[in-house]
């Protein structure tokens, strides 16, 4: 049976196969992926959220999280938990997210964010 930490480690790397169709930033590097966790028997959990919760694509996009999960070798079973608590915010993106991000856009989105929340916004 492979080691519980490889499969994760493999399933985060898939995970940065799958991109929120509207950024086109995968969902490790968006923050959008808040946990996962696998058992010794191959069952990955993940919970995950999305950038606003009245997003029309959030189906789609878990359903892909689960396919990525899925694909990896080991995984046994895949369980996606969509949460929207705590609420997403631009501070829970991978360093590598935030740099994405800038150089499509133009501007550090934490920045900006905390610049108009305050720095202490995302442990509100």
């Amino acid at each position: 049976m492979p080691d519980p930490q490889e499969i994760k480690r493999r399933v985060i790397e898939a995970l940065k196969n799958v991109y929120d169709p509207e950024i086109p930033i995968n969902v490790w590097d968006l923050g959008l992926i808040y946990e996962v966790k696998v058992s010794e028997d191959g069952v990955v959990n993940i919970k995950m959220t999305l950038t606003a919760p009245g997003c029309p694509l959030a189906n789609m996009i878990a359903y892909r999280v689960l396919e990525a999960a899925r694909s990896v070798e080991g995984v046994k079973d895949v369980n996606v938990d969509v949460v929207f608590n705590p609420p997403w915010d631009p501070t829970k993106m991978t360093p590598e997210g935030r740099k994405r991000f800038k150089e499509l856009m133009g501007y550090d989105i934490v920045e900006e964010y905390e610049r108009r929340f305050g720095s202490d916004a995302s442990s509100r």
